[in-house]
């Protein structure tokens, strides 16, 4: 969660910050700020802020820009000729941007950050950057310090002053404790004292031209630009100015100037690394026409799954060399272990009873945020497969540790190369869907789906508990995928029609047996998600144990119905919610009439053999909670309360 970007070269670098912290807005945010030094001290043209004062007399409760943009640094004991101009606002990016507009600046070095609220409430106060006791020193931070206030009162105690309610202040503090004349082993220092989690950014007046930094378990990443380098949460935000990058591990320390790079390792030695260069640009990150990014991306989704597949499926056979593992050890497998948190939860279903049916090894799937305070059991011949789009949920992550130290094989499913559990697994399979910047997954569950498809026909195959048949089957239709896919999207207007009709309605339930129960499962989360609606998913056969006294009039039911084994189960389970009132849409395979009887809604799909309908029927879902939240005038993008990446327990 949170977003950070820093920048060191020969441009001037506000509008670098700004725009840097607007490409990563999809991570969530509740507050933002930028942080420059400055060599003139005067910095704001004092004509223009008595005008803004005018203006703004009455905003943000009688607050005026010269009380919310400081100047910091004229702290009694702070010799240095450098200052620091801080600006923050509780808040959108765009009021932190019509506060700095007309401030007249020039810096060649800042840093800026949108905050998510873990420690205190989303209040300018809070906001980042935060600052030392005389003004020299600036820090963002995201992450969660645990043992923040263990260390605030060792800091109070020293004499220390503490302004907002944030655990990131103490930072700063501990970075003015540590000065002895090298900035970057102050924070290296730093690291070794704080618990928990934090990516960390930081600026000293007495050292203007660097930039200092580190990682715990929080994503940081280096830009290489030609005018100079950047220090980002994430590549977004730096993709219009270079292509080129380095990953940051954890409990590395950078400095960071115009012309230089050093990464230095927990014991403070110097580490050699060359940088990659990713294939994304900037456009990739764009609306390219979409009204917004979670549409565009629904419908670049016929592509990722192709990309996803390429490179694995190859004239008629399945490829997995990235699992890294032979055939011998596959065989050998007792039990597989998939573990996951929310919409990549639901994918684990769905590989369950994929990987099940097709290779008979018996499967369990575990919440990621559970799974380390269970004390798990890890068998001899069990692989670990973990699945997260950022590849940076912190229970995620958390739970792989656990895995390993036990002594699992880890298989990571991702769409972040490079990312943190990428890097901690014994094998990556990347989904290659490309970035997705809207904060609810759509094209990369369908990637993460492919996957298991891909993998649990590969481990069928390679069990001998698929035969010939079947398997070129099964392949044969995975081609045809993402056409049948592109064939619903075709449809939207349709789905658009009856979300027109729905969007009035307070609860929704989902019903769906065997493929369709996951697919219940991630419909109804992201109805919830973007439209704060109240919905759930059920298997159908449980509506008679209970959620079916929720049904009446002011319930919409949505169900997943095709053409499968357990069509007419799902039939009698419709009719049973269809008695009590509820207003009814059903997803169902084209051809069939018979499911206009129980229906006062119908999408039909294009057909598929029964175990790919997952795959077709979440298409039409996502679709329906993205119009019913545009009816309903929601920020599909940036929902309330949550972010892309979740970094923090």
């Amino acid at each position: 969660m949170c977003g950070i970007i820093a920048y060191v070269g020969d441009k001037y670098c506000k509008d670098i910050i700004i725009n840097g912290l607007k490409r990563l807005e999809y991570r969530g945010y509740d507050s933002a700020g930028i942080a420059i030094l400055i060599q003139n001290e005067k910095v704001i043209d004092k004509e223009q802020q008595d005008k803004e004062k005018e203006k703004n007399q009455n905003k943000d409760n009688n607050k005026n820009k010269d009380e919310l943009i400081e100047l910091i640094g004229n702290e009694p004991g702070n010799s240095s000729a450098v200052k620091i101009l801080t600006a923050k606002q509780a808040g959108k990016i765009k009021d932190l941007e019509e506060l700095l507009q007309g401030q007249n600046f020039d810096s060649h070095i800042g840093i800026g950050h949108t905050r998510w609220a873990t420690h205190g409430a989303p209040t300018q106060i809070n906001a980042h950057p935060h600052s030392d006791c005389i003004g020299k020193i600036v820090v963002v931070h995201n992450g969660i310090i645990e043992n923040y206030a263990e260390l605030k009162e060792e800091l109070i105690q020293k004499g220390h002053k503490f302004i907002s309610e944030t655990d990131t202040e103490v930072l700063p503090h501990l970075l003015e404790e540590y000065k002895d004349g090298d900035f970057l082993l102050a924070m290296q220092k730093l690291i070794k004292r704080i618990k928990g989690s934090g990516a960390i950014v930081a600026l000293n007046s007495d050292f203007p031209d660097e930039i200092v930094a580190a990682r715990i378990a929080s994503p940081l990443i280096i830009g290489i630009g030609k005018d100079g380098n950047f220090v980002a949460s994430d590549m977004p935000a730096v993709l219009e100015h270079t292509r080129n990058f380095i990953i940051v591990n954890d409990f590395e320390t950078i400095r960071l100037k115009k012309d230089s790079i050093e990464i230095f390792d927990i014991d403070g030695k110097l580490i050699q690394r060359d940088p990659f260069k990713v294939n994304w640009s900037i456009t990739s990150a764009e609306k390219s026409g979409y009204e917004d990014f979670m549409l565009k991306e629904i419908f670049e989704q016929p592509f990722g799954i192709k990309e996803t597949m390429r490179g694995r499926l190859i004239d008629g056979n399945l490829q997995f060399e990235e699992l890294n593992m032979t055939e011998e050890q596959i065989k050998n497998l007792n039990k597989i272990q998939i573990i996951a948190c929310g919409t990549s939860s639901h994918a684990a279903l769905l590989g369950k009873q994929l990987i099940e049916r097709w290779a008979r090894i018996p499967v369990e799937v575990e919440v990621s945020s559970e799974y380390r305070y269970k004390d798990p059991i890890v068998e001899k011949n069990c692989l670990f497969i973990a699945i997260t789009q950022s590849g940076e949920t912190i229970d995620t992550l958390a739970a792989i540790r656990e895995a390993k130290s036990k002594g699992a094989k880890i298989v990571a499913i991702t769409n972040v190369v490079g990312s943190t559990v990428a890097r901690e697994s014994d094998s990556v399979i990347y989904t290659h869907a490309g970035p997705e910047v809207g904060v609810c997954a759509t094209k990369t569950f369908t990637a993460q789906i492919i996957v298991m498809y891909l993998m649990a026909l590969y481990f069928g195959k390679i069990t001998g508990h698929i035969d010939k048949e079947k398997y070129a089957k099964i392949i044969e239709e995975l081609e045809f995928i993402p056409n049948k896919i592109q064939l619903i999207l075709n449809d939207a207007d349709k789905i658009k029609k009856i979300a027109d009709h729905l969007y009035k309605y307070r609860t929704f339930l989902f019903l769906g047996r065997l493929s369709g129960l996951p697919i219940a499962l991630e419909g109804a989360l992201k109805l919830k998600e973007i439209s704060y609606i109240h919905a759930e998913g059920y298997a159908g056969g449980e509506m008679k144990h209970g959620p079916i006294a929720l049904t009446d009039t002011n319930t919409t039911v949505v169900g997943i119905v095709p053409k499968d084994f357990v069509y007419e189960k799902m039939l009698s389970n419709i009719e049973e919610v269809k008695a009590r009132n509820a207003t009814i849409l059903t997803i169902a395979t084209e051809g069939d009439d018979e499911i206009q009887k129980y229906s006062n809604y119908v999408f039909y799909i294009p057909s598929t053999i029964e175990e790919l309908y997952g795959i077709l029927t979440i298409i039409p879902l996502q679709l329906l909670a993205y119009y019913i939240a545009k009816n309903l005038g929601r920020n599909v993008d940036q929902p309330r309360n949550l972010a892309k990446s979740v970094t923090v327990e």
